[in-house]
Formats: structure tokens, sequence, C-alpha cells
């Protein structure tokens, strides 16, 4: 659950410029999970609080030579903020950040997004004892919590056919490509700085590419009933000035709005499962990433709707690890390293806020158990069961 207070001006300079404040606090939290020696393995209790400032602008702030007298939709936006983030019993983490985007359609089913500078800052402010030893023994993982900077570019394509009433089945897919670091380091490079671990204002900065994309496609059966599916795919790679992603720029899977039948961050990366550890939930994500979920919706009676579905998928990393073993991508462990789970849910639709509840269980571990064959899994039925409340349909 989050709160957001917004003060919004919209018209600050007299020409439909908006400006606006943003106040935010969410908190989150888990419960359950495994008994171990220290209690119990990956539980999530934490509180995000942040301040935004934003400066919207209806047209594109360009040279004249690349504006353009088509009819669209074009916006420019300013942002700069920060957010500090409190994990409990991990660390504390502060971030800073500031961009400027340009927002336009070139048709009422294409948009693009270009942000030619966002510049990012993280710092950890406080660390626990135990966090610390989880760092001294994964040398990968203390590098992605490291103070640094995140300069980067992206662009984001967008396809949106909406539902129509002659054609009710609605496709969206999303794909952003995201770089960081490149130009200071090109930069440097021509006065003669190369290597890795080169700084900018006395913190080292990252440089890597990411890849992201989003297939969502909606299908409707009848008047009461319909089939959601999505794919998901990502790539990161770090290379030259940082050889680790951000930790904030890694994927993982799991959750509410991912494979429902295990919690945030409790699986992968590839059939990497940590021993007893209360803190296995700082070094479960990855650089690859792959989903696939399918869900039928059907209504029970008038606003209360029920779902089916089945969630697969996984992370993995693209270099070795020798802290994580089996963790890293390779084509003859893929198949059996995607964890895959079922389930059934219920929702409450008020058209504009939808109330979800998900019960999911797991039907396959993408790491090795003590039962051979798929149905890997170990365990009473309830203790495998995933529960999940959420705010709005998870795709």
């Amino acid at each position: 659950p989050g709160l957001t207070l917004s003060l919004n001006n919209k018209n600050m300079f007299k020409r439909a410029e908006t400006f606006s404040l943003k106040l935010n606090g969410a908190y989150e939290w888990q419960i359950g999970g495994e008994k171990t020696t220290k209690g119990r393995s990956g539980l999530v209790n934490s509180y995000e609080l942040g301040i935004n400032l934003n400066l919207s602008v209806p047209r594109l702030l360009v040279p004249k030579f690349m504006k353009t007298t088509k009819d669209r939709q074009e916006r420019t936006n300013f942002q700069i903020g920060t957010d500090f983030l409190n994990r409990h019993s991990y660390f504390r983490m502060i971030s800073f950040w500031g961009s400027a985007t340009y927002d336009f359609n070139s048709s009422r089913r294409n948009y693009h997004s270009v942000v030619p500078f966002k510049l990012s800052y993280t710092h950890l402010l406080r660390t626990s004892h135990e966090f610390d030893s989880t760092l001294n023994n994964n040398p990968a993982i203390a590098l992605s919590f490291k103070n640094q900077f995140i300069p980067s570019m992206s662009y984001t394509y967008t396809f949106d056919r909406a539902a129509t009433y002659r054609n009710p089945n609605r496709i969206f897919w999303q794909t952003s490509l995201t770089q960081a670091g490149n130009i200071i380091s090109g930069v440097q490079a021509l006065f003669g700085k190369t290597g890795e671990g080169r700084k900018i204002l006395g913190n080292r900065y990252s440089q890597f590419l990411k890849l992201t994309t989003e297939i969502i496609k909606y299908k409707k059966t009848s008047d009461n009933s319909q089939i959601a599916m999505r794919f998901m795919g990502g790539i990161g790679y770090a290379y030259e000035n940082a050889k680790v992603m951000p930790y904030s720029e890694q994927f993982y899977v799991g959750g509410a709005n991912s494979i429902r039948a295990f919690t945030v961050r409790s699986i992968g990366p590839g059939g990497y499962h940590p021993a007893e550890s209360r803190y296995s939930y700082l070094d479960q994500t990855g650089t690859f990433r792959f989903e696939a979920n399918v869900e039928y919706r059907f209504r029970i009676f008038k606003s209360i709707w029920g779902a089916t579905f089945l969630d697969a998928g996984n992370v993995w990393l693209m270099r070795k690890d020798e802290a994580r073993p089996n963790s890293q991508l390779e084509l003859k462990t893929f198949p059996k390293q995607i964890a895959l789970g079922t389930g059934v849910g219920i929702r409450y639709d008020m058209d504009i806020l939808v109330f979800r509840l998900d019960f999911g269980i797991p039907l396959h571990l993408p790491y090795d158990t003590e039962r051979s064959g798929y149905y890997n899994v170990t365990g009473a039925f309830f203790k495998n069961l995933g529960i999940h409340f959420a705010i709005g349909y998870p795709f």
C-alpha cells in the first residue's frame, strides 16, 4: 500500500505547462517463509519515501529544424527527485535523479519516449552487520550496491491497439533500450582515461546496456470472460567501467504481479538456491529475464470476477558467479530452470479500482530438490501456498 500527495499548477507559465510536486510513501511486508536457525528467511519489511518535482510542457522543446508540422501529441518533461528506501535488517539507501524526456506519438497506435539525459545517484546510508557479511561473501553483489552514478539515455517504443466494438482483442507491446555511461566514457577516453574504475565527482559510474520487452494480448471469449496473455523478456550487460550492473537495474521475478506461486525475489538466478539464510533476498536477482503468463478471467456475479492462471519464468546471470553456482544462463539447463506455478484468484472490480486476491501453488522448482521428475515440489500443500493481496490486475 502507498499514498501520494500531489500539488499541481496546470498553467505555470500561461502556456498550458503543468508543474507538479508529489510526495509519496509506501510500505511493503511479507509474512511466512521457511524457518531457519536465524529466524525466518526471505521476510520483507520495508518502507519508501520520496519527493518528485515535474514540469510538463505540451510541446517538444527541440531545435527548430527538428520540429514537424504533423498534428500529433507532444510533451516535454523535466523531472528531479529523491527517494529514501529503508529495508529493515538490510540497509538504508537514498537516491537522487534528474531527467529530461520527450514523449510523442507518430500515429494513434504508436508512441515514442526519448530520454536524452538522465542522471541518478545512489548512496548507502546504513547497513546491518548481517548485510555486510552477505556482501563480504559475494563480491559481485557488493559491487552492485556501491555508491555510484548512473548517467543514462533511453528510448521506449509502445504499440497499443486498443479494444473496439469491432475488434475487442487488445494488443499492447512495449520495448525499451537503455545505455549508461558510454558518453562519459568516450569523453574520458579522449583524455587518455581508460579501463575499469573511472569516476566522476569522486564516485564510480555505471556502464551497461539494457533491453526489455513486454507483449500483452487480451482475447475476449464471451461477454463475461477473457483470456489475458503476457510475455516479458530482458537482458542487461555491464562492461568496461563496471562489470556488475547496479542492483536497482537488475531483474527479479516472483510476487503479486509476476510468478504468483512464489514470493518476490524467492527464485533464481537460474538453478541457484541459497543455503539457509535470512538474507537470501539480496542475491536472487539476475541480468537476463524470461517470463510468460496466461490468465482466464470470468465474471462470477456483477462486479465479482474469478481467475485461473499459469505463470512461468526465472532470471539468470550473463556471467559466471562462483558464489552463486548454477546461476549462469546456459541453453542445456534453460528448460528445467524455468519455474512454473498455477493458481486461482478472485477480484472485486469497481471500474476505477480493482481489489485482487490470488492463491498460487508451485508445480516445478528451478533447482534440485529431494524429489525427482518434473513435479519436484516438497512439503505440505499449505506450506507452499502463496497468497497475494493486491490492487489492480497483474497485467
